[in-house]
């Protein structure tokens, strides 16, 4: 492809269990956007472990990905898997976000921009979350909009306490306490907080604002990424009906066909134990604050 033919690419850039997956889903029901997961784990959970696609096929045997395999990289094999997985290990790392160069740079970021461009989408979601993967796609010239998704760390640090299946294979997905919640979401958000002082073009959402008014939140966002003002027919007020989907990893929203309804998730409130709620409120001073989190409990 010519740089005028390259996919669009918004990334959803923020900690997990903040709304991400959600909007990804959202986002993805626009005309002309293909959401594709969490692509920062396609090597590992995709090609090598071969777990299930959003469509409910496993990774090898849904077409959707094999053609974009063929299309990028002649089909998936397990050695090109490994050799991302050993640069990544190497180079996509936060503490290189200040000086993210690397000789092998070039070519950890084309294995990317040749998956995005392979599936012939004009805009794609990448989901992957993490600060270092966009300052790597950045610096290695992939022209990214990034979406920051923040979410009340309180509201984070109880979905992270709380045991979630994976439908993959019904195994409890990881679990973090509240103060390790508190730390990786304070260093998750710091860092993409940085993005813009590396010529990245950040836009910042709440996960609160998307489910109390997606219509109009959606609205804004396209129009801040430069998309068409979309019409928004699988939305109607809070409920919104979502079709199949090909994302790789993430919580499991990305399974969900049919109606769902958005709603504000505050279970913490009454379930966070007090002494939990104000350890991640002292941890997570002053971003909650700049956020609008605030007040201690």
């Amino acid at each position: 492809m010519t740089d005028s033919t390259h996919a669009q690419v918004i990334y959803l850039g923020g900690l997990g269990r903040s709304g991400t997956t959600l909007l990804e889903r959202l986002l993805g029901e626009l005309p002309g956007v293909v959401a594709l997961g969490e692509v920062v784990h396609l090597w590992e959970r995709g090609v090598l472990a071969e777990e299930l696609c959003g469509c409910g096929a496993s990774f090898p045997s849904c077409p959707f990905w094999r053609f974009v395999g063929e299309r990028a990289f002649g089909g998936w094999t397990r050695g090109a898997a490994e050799r991302i997985l050993r640069l990544r290990a190497r180079i996509d790392r936060t503490r290189r976000i200040p000086r993210i160069g690397h000789p092998d740079l070039a070519e950890y970021v084309r294995a990317y921009r040749q998956l995005y461009d392979a599936t012939g989408a004009p805009v794609v979601v990448d989901s992957s979350k993490h600060a270092s993967l966009a300052r790597c796609l950045i610096a290695g010239g992939v022209d990214l909009k990034i979406v920051h998704v923040v979410r009340d760390p309180r509201a984070v640090a109880h979905s992270w306490s709380r045991t979630v299946r994976r439908p993959e294979d019904g195994r409890p997905m990881t679990r973090w306490s509240p103060a390790r919640t508190a730390v990786h979401w304070t260093a998750q958000n710091a860092a993409l907080s940085l993005l813009p002082m590396r010529r990245a073009r950040v836009t910042r959402i709440r996960y609160e604002d998307l489910v109390a008014a997606p219509g109009d939140t959606l609205r804004a966002l396209a129009f801040q990424l430069g998309l068409p003002e979309p019409e928004l027919p699988f939305l109607h007020g809070r409920t919104a009906w979502l079709g199949h989907s090909h994302t790789v990893s993430g919580n499991p929203m990305r399974f969900h066909v049919g109606q769902i309804v958005l709603c504000h998730d505050d279970m913490w409130r009454a379930r966070l134990p007090e002494a939990d709620r104000r350890v991640v409120s002292a941890l997570t001073w002053p971003l909650r604050a700049r956020y609008g989190y605030r007040g201690a409990a």
